[in-house]
């Protein structure tokens, strides 16, 4: 299901075809390194975590992490999206893209798209994101987005520590 278009993206739900591209994103260094081992190494592994995680939290909230294709040609180059923890109170906005496509302005392009979409449509007063201590790409990216730095959060006892931001999207009655 289509979501959302920039100028040169479209986001759409992940779906089981998608498998191949998703084991490829969350077995990237960067990904595992700045997001976790998601422990997923097989296309069936991809596809039940698709089902259990995005298709799931699609079906019951409205929202998830998306698939970033270019709009041009379809070629997935990354998620973005709106994510549900249960570690944290409110959605928080999330993204990955893999190495070739880092460093050309996608993740802000699809952010922002994704931040007007929480605002516009789903109507969240507020928005979180997380990011890693050491991600400082991310950190620059979140501010530039307008969100700010709040706290350090413990999402897992093993957590050491992960930067929590936030942002007000709309006043709240």
């Amino acid at each position: 299901m289509n979501i959302l278009a920039t100028p040169r993206l479209a986001l759409r739900t992940v779906e089981a075809a998608d498998a191949p591209f998703y084991l490829e994103l969350v077995n990237d260094p960067d990904f595992i390194a700045n997001i976790g081992d998601r422990g997923i190494r097989t296309l069936e592994q991809a596809c039940l975590h698709i089902e259990n995680g995005p298709v799931k939290m699609q079906e019951a909230l409205g929202h998830a992490i998306w698939l970033v294709a270019l709009r041009d040609s379809g070629v997935a180059i990354g998620m973005c999206g709106l994510i549900k923890r249960d570690t944290l109170a409110e959605v928080d906005i999330g993204y990955a893209f893999l190495p070739a496509w880092r460093g050309q302005g996608y993740a802000l392009e699809a952010a922002s798209g994704v931040l007007a979409y929480a605002r516009d449509t789903l109507g969240l007063a507020r928005l979180l994101a997380i990011a890693s201590p050491g991600n400082a790409a991310s950190h620059a990216l979140l501010e530039k987005l307008g969100l700010r730095f709040e706290k350090i959060v413990h999402l897992a006892p093993e957590d050491t520590g992960t930067r929590l931001y936030a942002m007000e999207l709309c006043a709240t009655a």
